[in-house]
């Protein structure tokens, strides 16, 4: 039996050097005992690589080992290089296979850690320290998994403006203003148990408290209450509870308001974003039923490209011949679209293409299917699996054909015509542009007009020249 060790359990950089060593080495997974921090007290030697040329690893495997390694479960390393064994010795299809158990282990670890990083997200509560240089801020977080290196960068785009240090009982996350660092766990003492600002967010949490939607039971699955007791609000929860009723009955008699209807951008559906590969993601929409789209259309439409692109190229919805063929950019706005990449010098087949809505949206006449714009619901129904979908490939860059694709992404008081062929920074420093949509091209009505539009649209898509060079 080969003991190996590793420094840090859940950093994805030694684990992946040490499972490739075994692995060149010809060692098979059952000859492997994998331990944490110092468990033997160091690694048996590996033995020297048996030759050949290393295999090919999908990056999907990657993307669910990153994940898994947060989990907590002693075992997620065997596993994973049982997995890592199996793709590489016959079994590349096995992150298809959802019914296989260490492909289903795998998944269930890394929803777990998405929850968990959901979780830490919403219920880190930063507190106000004084100190000789200014102020500080210091929050305590008890996670279920070694999430804090995964997590920290949120916080880093959120709170980039001020200092602050995020404990956790394994490790600690720590933010100067200019640069993210990490250290040893801490114990609950390290961290202040209150600030002046306090006072200030109980009486905020307790103006948005809404009793009419009150659901005690869902709320401590939302809130488990095990994070209450690090919760400044958490005081106010048995007395909004029993005012509920009578506050609600009160607003059952006031006069009703119809809300204005709005799409969530796509920043905010990015924590409410299935987990899993590509692979997995298109099977999981297969049997989207968020919204009613699904009924009359023949398929789901989903993205299709390499899964590392540099560029994701997001569309709007489906067509016709979209719809039959199961696949995005396929009918007369796809051809012109691929033509326009082409003089561009752009190849399609290097970017990622996908569109807002997965379903083809209609009107029936006749024999003919005409196309219809998905509403404001509808859009936000299938948001989460965009968001999803640039959570996996992790591109340098988004670019937008039409409106639609373009207030997905850059919010509802984006204006296309006015802010087109420009590179956008986002928050967290990746690029976005938004250009017209073929489709558009096709509806001009003269040539002169539609000439001069097609030549623009290519000068946008040229864009993508540089990022992919």
């Amino acid at each position: 039996m080969l003991h190996v060790s590793l420094a840090d359990p859940s950093d994805l950089a030694e684990w992946r050097g040490k499972a490739r060593a075994l692995l060149l080495a010809g060692i098979d997974p059952q000859h492997v005992a994998w331990g944490g921090e110092g468990l033997f007290g160091g690694d048996d030697a590996i033995p020297p690589p048996l030759g050949g040329k290393p295999p090919a690893v999908p990056r999907d495997f990657l993307n669910v080992a990153n994940t898994v390694l947060a989990h907590s479960d002693p075992r997620r390393h065997a596993v994973l290089y049982r997995m890592l064994w199996r793709l590489t010795h016959g079994e590349k299809g096995l992150l298809a296979i959802a019914t296989d158990d260490d492909v289903a282990w795998a998944h269930a670890c890394v929803k777990q850690v998405n929850r968990d990083m959901h979780k830490m997200k919403a219920f880190v509560r930063f507190r106000e320290v004084a100190v000789d240089d200014g102020t500080v801020y210091v929050a305590w977080f008890e996670p279920a998994h070694d999430i804090v290196t995964r997590v920290a960068p949120f916080f880093v785009r959120r709170f980039t403006g001020m200092r602050w240090s995020l404990l956790t009982p394994a490790r600690t996350a720590h933010w100067d203003g200019d640069a993210l660092s990490f250290g040893p766990g801490a114990s609950r003492a390290d961290a202040p148990s209150g600030d002046a600002l306090e006072d200030l967010w109980r009486t905020y949490y307790s103006s948005i408290f809404n009793p009419a939607r009150l659901k005690v039971d869902a709320m401590k699955r939302e809130m488990p209450v095990k994070y209450w007791k690090n919760l400044p609000e958490a005081q106010l929860i048995p007395t909004l509870v029993r005012d509920a009723l009578p506050r609600m009955q009160a607003m059952v008699e006031k006069e009703a308001t119809v809300p204005k209807k709005r799409v969530a951008p796509l920043a905010k559906a990015m924590d409410t974003a299935p987990a899993g590969s590509l692979t997995a993601l298109r099977q999981q929409a297969r049997d989207c039923r968020a919204c009613d789209l699904w009924r009359p259309a023949t398929q789901t439409v989903f993205g299709e490209g390499p899964a590392d692109a540099r560029i994701v190229v997001i569309g709007e919805q489906p067509g016709d011949q979209e719809d039959l063929a199961g696949k995005p950019f396929v009918g007369p706005a796809g051809k012109l679209f691929n033509q326009a990449m082409e003089e561009a010098g752009v190849s399609r087949a290097a970017v990622y293409v996908t569109n807002t809505v997965k379903h083809f949206k209609f009107e029936p006449r006749g024999k003919r299917r005409l196309h219809k714009r998905a509403n404001a619901e509808e859009q936000a129904a299938c948001r989460p699996w965009l968001a999803a979908e640039i959570e996996r490939i992790q591109p340098d860059a988004l670019v937008c054909l039409g409106a639609m694709a373009a207030q997905a992404v850059f919010g509802a008081s984006f204006r296309l015509m006015a802010q087109r062929g420009e590179w956008i920074t986002l928050p967290g420093g990746r690029k976005a542009m938004a250009t017209v949509h073929p489709s558009y091209l096709l509806r001009l009505p003269g040539e002169e007009e539609r000439a001069e539009a097609y030549a623009a649209f290519v000068r946008d898509l040229g864009l993508m020249r540089d990022l992919l060079m």
